[in-house]
């Protein structure tokens, strides 16, 4: 009896040691708002990219146009026995959820979301801290003291995008004021610029002149319509500062890039492990960007300032709060 349960676990490792391997069959899988948005899923791509020009490994990468395809997409992969499946987004978790569930064998990387399972890395981004950085340089940069926010969909992971910011720019300065817009109610969201431009515009009339948009795809009109009105923009997941020199006084940069690209080479290297990973500014998962091409729009004082609350907030000096801790937000 003691043999035979020896061998069963020798076999179950086994199984567990195969799925790790040099030479590893990996998947992508994008969200709605599609492979070249300039933001979140563009992100994940430059990192699996990345990883295939320093490794010669080639991934299978597709592109879910809704929630309900997500599962099935996940559902095709696994079934090709791929060793790990990056899902960019969201909203993919209960998709991940439950194909993971059925195919033990195959491992999964959850890009911003949570999903439970031993076979399944959850990677997530203390997003407030990033967006606390724009929040100081916006809140330093405007002129009439009145900020604005385009985010895609009203749910926790955007308003806590919106509240580091709004803690940013309130402790930068006590009389900024934020208006607040999103773009829509389903995943089509992602993925309308003219929306995104039409908000935009509207907060421009009222006096706003930074605005910080965080709609996938739709942002891409935030952006353009703050380059035709002469406004600041801020971008968002991806560095957006190349898209309008002169334009865009920063981007809360979200490393997607080198999640997927570190889940792929610990999947390669046999050190892939499941459970929840959060990136802050510490971790290196957020940041805010400056570069050839806001740094004319970013001055000694906009710098230092957010360079010192970037370090304070590493060391714990300034605690940014995260409202899906449930937390209401304090601004």
């Amino acid at each position: 009896m003691k043999i035979k349960q020896l061998s069963m676990m020798i076999a179950a490792v086994a199984v567990s040691a195969s799925a790790f391997a040099a030479n590893p069959k990996l998947g992508i899988v994008y969200d709605a708002g599609g492979k070249f948005d300039k933001s979140f899923n563009q992100s994940a791509f430059e990192g699996a990219t990345r990883f295939k020009k320093d490794t010669g490994i080639n991934f299978i990468e597709v592109q879910a146009s809704s929630d309900t395809q997500a599962e099935q997409v996940l559902r095709g992969l696994a079934r090709k026995k791929l060793d790990l499946i990056a899902s960019i987004g969201f909203a993919q978790t209960q998709a991940v959820q439950k194909v993971a569930k059925e195919f033990p064998n195959v491992r999964f990387v959850l890009i911003d979301g949570v999903a439970q399972g031993n076979n399944v890395n959850s990677v997530t981004f203390k997003e407030e801290e990033g967006s606390y950085l724009v929040g100081v340089a916006a809140a330093l940069a405007s002129k009439s003291k009145k900020l604005g926010f385009i985010g895609g969909i009203d749910i926790p992971l955007i308003r806590t995008f919106a509240c580091g910011y709004s803690q940013g720019a309130k402790a930068t300065d006590k009389g900024a004021t934020i208006v607040q817009n999103m773009v829509g109610t389903t995943s089509a969201a992602w993925n309308d610029p003219a929306k995104g431009g039409e908000l935009a515009r509207s907060q421009f009339e009222r006096g706003v002149d930074v605005v910080f948009a965080v709609a996938g795809g739709s942002g891409m009109g935030t952006l353009q319509m703050a380059k035709e009105k002469g406004k600041l923009a801020i971008g968002v997941d991806s560095n957006q500062n190349a898209l309008y020199p002169g334009t865009m006084l920063t981007s809360m940069v979200k490393r997607v890039d080198n999640a997927v690209y570190d889940s792929f080479t610990a999947m390669k290297n046999g050190t892939w492990k499941g459970g929840i990973t959060a990136k802050g500014i510490k971790e290196g998962g957020v940041d805010w960007a400056l570069d050839a091409n806001n740094r004319k729009l970013i001055t000694p004082d906009i710098e230092k300032k957010v360079l010192g609350a970037r370090k304070d907030i590493i060391d714990g000096k300034i605690k940014v709060i995260d409202i899906r801790s449930g937390t209401a937000c304090p601004v």
